[in-house]
């Protein structure tokens, strides 16, 4: 059984109680006679029964059911103590901010909880689906499916990731990504659940069902992240527990040898009840919370997602970031430059390349497919298609194995790549694909990327704040690897160039022995250096499932310059812990040295114990607010219509509009 709570219910009981102590008070020092009595003993039975009960039963409960004592248990032993000593008035001061703290405590942190709300409020209720005939019905967003096509209206908001069939115009993914600047999109383009269509109308064909959107996606990583405690937290808990068990064992001994030293039994009691309030480590035990779901909620409204505390402790202590290239720090934007078929058919060469790029994810294969539609070339039919990480792909055409990749694959099938054509590809800085069926090569293509216009000034923004190491990491060839790395201001030894996924895993280990590492990366062949790094870092809304399963930290913008941001949250967030620590133990020893020796007097203790309770709960809520000076006005925040619609978001959940998968 619980103690059942409405939504005000808390604050109902807490004003009853500061209601109380006014009566208190009124019959104490501002009556006289019998009313006054009357009015100061029923001002503190509210007090007891309206601050006490609620947080014995708490105490009972956590007795009860994790068989662990709680801080709310020395609250109500102490006021008990007090009023058996003749001292109710002061015990009745204890519980009322007792009750005063802990209300603001959970109005503050229930600002840090509220960004899966906020989340949960983005998300449309309905969808204009398009059926076949051309005909639109308004549906529940919760019932599309993959394939449907629904017809976005200028000021809607998308119901769920999908891809524009139709249509031309400008979306607004600040609530996704941080990005305050809307971008232009076109059929072929990617939009995500819950971003903006500014103008224009759109077809847009459904790619994944609600439950699984990036919406869904980013409920689920925040709610994670809040229920994973990290270490520090672990470690208060720890403390916490152990140490109240040390307050209550020391408050009894003090009562001991009080009365030993010749007080009487009611001052001897008096004095272990200010005791266990001056050493209760409410402070201490709220300290790390305060500042962990402070920080990953802003860093949630941010568009940077932590998995847990965990990460976020370990990102505040690296000094060293592998970066994979293409797609990370890179746009994953390619076009195709040249087309070199040896037969000297280029249309079909498209089209059996096209066909087995159709199965691959990466960005070429996507610059690929681009170039074979502006063509007008229908993909040829490919099956069983495998791909091979850092090498390229396989499938099968006819009775061949049909392959499209780099060297490492050719040589692979056995095929010869010694053709002056093809020599002549392999001396330029930009990507070669080769294709082949069995052990013939049929020609390549080359492909061109370009560096993030954001990536140099994170590079640049990651030293200042500290990181004395950027390597650059990359399975393609070192003429591209170069040019890349010469526009983002990389020396050559920083650049590792050829490398198989087992590469980046050794090199990530290599680089883990002279410091913390993180590595940061976007595709299937990056998820093994991920999981290795201290911190694994999954770039972008659109990177790869696996990335992002892989990873600690999501990027939902393309914008590099959240790592540095997210770096300096981190080490703002381990200042700010320290402080809180500092502070909460400082606070704690002078008031359990007043009580021992200076006669602090028990409703003292009580406004220095939950005065530092909600001191440090304040220092923690800090982090909400960001760094003093963002990059833009809005692009550091979700839109102040969704952070201040909880309440929509409630009835949102309430009608399962989110299912977690």
């Amino acid at each position: 059984m619980k103690w059942r709570m409405g939504v005000d219910t808390p604050v109902i009981l807490t004003g009853l109680t500061v209601l109380g102590m006014l009566m208190a008070i009124s019959g104490r020092w501002l009556l006289e006679g019998v009313v006054a009595d009357r009015l100061s003993l029923a001002g503190l039975i509210a007090v007891y029964f309206a601050g006490g009960l609620p947080a014995l039963w708490r105490a009972i409960e956590a007795l009860w059911r994790e068989h662990i004592l709680d801080i709310d248990l020395l609250m109500v032993v102490a006021a008990v103590a007090a009023a058996a000593v003749g001292a109710p008035f002061e015990g009745a001061v204890l519980l009322m901010l007792f009750s005063v703290s802990t209300t603001l405590e959970d109005r503050a942190l229930g600002r840090a909880r509220r960004a899966v709300e906020s989340l949960m409020a983005l998300r449309p209720e309905t969808a204009f689906l398009k059926s076949p005939d051309g005909s639109v019905r308004e549906v529940p967003a919760a019932e599309l499916a993959v394939g449907d096509v629904v017809v976005l209206r200028p000021g809607a908001r998308v119901p769920a990731d999908g891809v524009i069939a139709h249509g031309h115009g400008a979306l607004d993914e600040a609530s996704i990504t941080g990005e305050s600047i809307p971008v232009s999109k076109q059929p072929g383009a990617q939009v995500f659940e819950a971003t903006v269509n500014l103008d224009g109308v759109l077809d847009v064909t459904i790619t994944k069902p609600v439950a699984a959107s990036t919406v869904a996606r980013m409920i689920q990583l925040v709610t994670e992240a809040q229920a994973a405690k990290a270490p520090s937290e672990q470690f208060s808990a720890w403390f916490g527990q152990r140490y109240t068990i040390a307050v209550m064992a020391g408050a009894a001994l003090a009562f001991v040898a009080f009365y030993w030293l010749g007080r009487d039994w009611e001052d001897a009691l008096y004095r272990a009840a200010t005791l266990l309030v001056a050493a209760s480590p409410c402070a201490i035990v709220i300290s790390v919370p305060a500042a962990i779901l402070s920080a990953l909620s802003a860093a949630a409204r941010r568009g940077v997602l932590f998995k847990g505390g965990g990460a976020l402790e370990t990102l505040a202590t690296v000094d060293t970031f592998a970066f994979d290239k293409t797609g990370t720090l890179t746009t994953g934007k390619a076009v195709v430059n040249r087309v070199v078929a040896l037969d000297g058919d280029e249309e079909k060469l498209l089209a059996l390349l096209s066909g087995v790029e159709a199965h691959s994810e990466h960005h070429s294969a996507a610059a690929i497919r681009q170039e074979a539609a502006r063509r007008s070339i229908a993909p040829a039919q490919v099956e069983k298609v495998v791909t091979r990480p850092s090498a390229g792909i396989v499938g099968e055409h006819g009775q061949c194995q049909l392959w499209a990749g780099n060297r490492r694959l050719a040589a692979q099938m056995g095929a010869s790549i010694d053709h002056p054509a093809l020599a002549e590809l392999a001396k330029d800085s930009q990507t070669v694909i080769y294709v082949g069926k069995d052990s013939t090569v049929f020609g390549a293509v080359t492909v061109a990327d370009e560096a993030r216009a954001t990536s140099s000034q994170a590079l640049v923004a990651l030293r200042m704040g500290g990181v004395r190491r950027i390597v650059m990491m990359t399975g393609d060839r070192r003429p591209v690897a170069e040019r890349i790395g010469a526009e983002l201001g990389l020396r050559s030894d920083q650049i590792h160039a050829d490398m198989l996924p087992e590469d980046k895993v050794r090199m990530v280990g290599e680089l883990t022995t002279t410091g913390k590492v993180a590595f940061v990366g976007d595709g299937v062949n990056d998820a093994a250096a991920l999981a290795r790094a201290d911190v694994g870092i999954a770039m972008g809304a659109a990177g790869s499932d696996v990335a992002l399963q892989a990873a600690d930290v999501a990027l939902l913008s393309e914008d590099m310059r959240q790592l540095a941001d997210a770096q300096n949250l981190a080490k703002r967030t381990a200042r700010i812990i320290r402080q809180n620590l500092a502070f909460a133990m400082l606070a704690m020893a002078v008031l359990v040295i007043g009580g021992l020796f200076f006669e602090l007097p028990l409703p003292l203790a009580v406004i220095g114990h939950e005065g530092g309770t909600v001191i440090v709960v304040l220092n923690g809520l800090r982090l909400l607010a960001g760094p003093a000076k963002d990059r833009s006005e809005t692009s550091s925040a979700l839109p102040r219509r969704a952070i201040n619609s909880s309440g929509v978001a409630r009835q949102a959940y309430r009608r399962k509009i989110y299912r977690p998968t």
